[in-house]
């Protein structure tokens, strides 16, 4: 059955996916926002299941679980890589129902039993609403997702920081944010946009289903300067919100292009506890921009086509041009430089995540102040020793492939010799020292710090200190004759 259903899916776009009873939740959680837990986040790490992230004012953190906890039984049953994906219906349930779970924590040798009342968890939309830097007027704002009660936390959040200070100016960050809900974009916007202004239009296969959404309240801030960070990974609503504040010049859009997704979709629920997603129409922005990248209709006669927008032409209400495929195009490029390969290699192993957790079972300091750079640095060398951690570049990698392949080439074997002494010297070339990427490491390793002793909103303001794309937006916030340049296009 499961397989005749992804076959007929298969036709279709892969936004069109069928929800099973075991995904269910995840619709549930779009729509509210809300379900029953204890209020962790869980991940695998070195093939155990970790706890990854605690939310403030659940169970989880009341009764002293820790971020790096390993979970090895739920209610007496035994859990691994192997059952992961089913973890979240051991965890989830009734609120006010219980859940024993098994810890093994770093430093000690024998395990936790931990028993926890599940509650009414409700995940935040906005990650942070603050002043920053916090003596300054200008806000910065972190929106991970757009489900139902967003725009009234972004609503909430501003009238609550202007009652402390006067608001000169927003930082409103979309950044990695994969969209959700078409209506709560809408509203978001709603805060931002002229009462009147048209938001986004929606298009199916015929006229009678194309709809039009307008900003129907008064700006919450009036006209003050605005900035709304951008990268590839923001998707569908983020680009919605995204598309109307640069076509109505509400703000500056600064990163890098968008995603480019300009579908909608569709729940339509079925029969046991089961539901459809299904794209149903393409969005459009205030100037008639389909940002939608990918063309699925293009070897698929039963999918309607998107138009080619590469050469037409869109202007905003400035008269300034503005582009339709492939995403929304920031007003002002900011490229985020790609850190070393090592870094990624140790972010991408989880060694700044044990690392910390290692640090933190050893050294009852509350404070990020109290943690010096030299402290760390000298922790961590000797933590990668314990670890065994060993950094083969690219290079390398790819240099041991032409070694290999030349040892199996009769025609190459007169040069694997010579091959093989410079393989050798190009490992003593990169091998790697902690002291030459000093500032990167570091960089990442307060960031995880951060995250361990101020939760997401610590990582959120440790990471603010390195981002050049935030950096970029608060300089031209705080020069206003740069920023009405920008919007006016000349």
């Amino acid at each position: 059955m499961r397989a005749g259903i992804r076959g007929m899916l298969s036709t279709l776009d892969p936004y069109t996916v069928f929800i099973d009873e075991k995904r269910q939740d995840d619709i549930d959680l779009l729509t509210s926002g809300k379900y029953g837990g204890i209020g962790v986040t869980i991940g695998m790490r070195d093939n155990n299941i970790t706890i990854m992230e605690i939310i403030d004012g659940y169970s989880a953190q009341k009764q002293g679980l820790r971020i790096g906890d390993i979970i090895t039984e739920v209610n007496g049953a035994k859990v691994d890589q192997k059952n992961f994906e089913n973890i979240s219906l051991y965890v989830k349930g009734e609120p006010g129902t219980y859940v024993k779970l098994k810890i093994l924590r770093e430093g000690m040798k024998d395990t936790l039993m931990f028993e926890l009342r599940r509650d009414e968890v409700k995940l935040k939309n906005v990650a942070i609403a603050q002043f920053y830097p916090e003596n300054s007027n200008y806000v910065y704002i972190k929106l991970t997702a757009f489900s139902r009660p967003a725009g009234e936390e972004i609503k909430n959040a501003l009238l609550t920081l202007r009652k402390q200070k006067e608001i000169k100016g927003v930082v409103f960050d979309v950044r990695n944010n994969p969209g959700g809900l078409l209506e709560v974009a809408a509203d978001i916007c709603n805060k931002f946009l002229k009462k009147g202004s048209l938001i986004v239009s929606t298009k199916g296969r015929d006229s009678a289903s194309t709809t039009q959404r307008f900003a129907t309240q008064e700006p919450l801030l009036g006209d003050i300067p605005l900035i709304v960070l951008v990268n590839e990974g923001s998707a569908s609503a983020s680009e919605i919100l995204a598309g109307a504040i640069q076509d109505h010049d509400r703000g500056v859009i600064l990163g890098e292009k968008s995603f480019g997704k300009g579908l909608v979709q569709t729940v339509v629920p079925l029969s046991y506890n089961t539901s459809l997603k299904i794209t149903t129409a393409k969005y459009f922005t205030p100037s008639g921009r389909c940002i939608q990248k990918i063309d699925y209709a293009k070897d698929n006669p039963s999918i309607l086509a998107v138009e080619s927008a590469v050469s037409k032409k869109y202007y905003t209400d400035n008269k300034r041009e503005v582009f339709a495929a492939g995403g929304i195009t920031p007003d002002t490029m900011v490229i985020e430089a790609n850190p070393p390969g090592v870094i990624i290699d140790m972010l991408a192993k989880g060694l700044y995540f044990k690392f910390i957790t290692y640090i933190c079972s050893k050294d009852t300091a509350k404070n990020l102040e109290d943690f010096g750079n030299e402290y760390l640095l000298s922790e961590l060398k000797k933590f990668l020793e314990r670890e065994k951690y060993v950094y083969i570049s690219e290079i390398e990698k790819k240099f041991n492939e032409i070694v290999e392949l030349s040892e199996k080439d009769k025609q190459f074997q007169h040069v694997t010799p010579q091959l093989k002494d410079f393989k050798k010297q190009l490992g003593k070339t990169s091998s790697f020292d902690v002291e030459d990427y000093r500032k990167e490491i570091l960089e990442e390793v307060r960031i995880e710090l951060a995250s361990r002793l101020q939760n997401s909103e610590g990582r959120i303001k440790e990471s603010l200190k390195y981002d050049t794309q935030y950096q970029a937006a608060y300089s031209i916030l705080t020069n206003h004759t740069i920023y009405l340049k920008l919007l006016s296009g000349k």
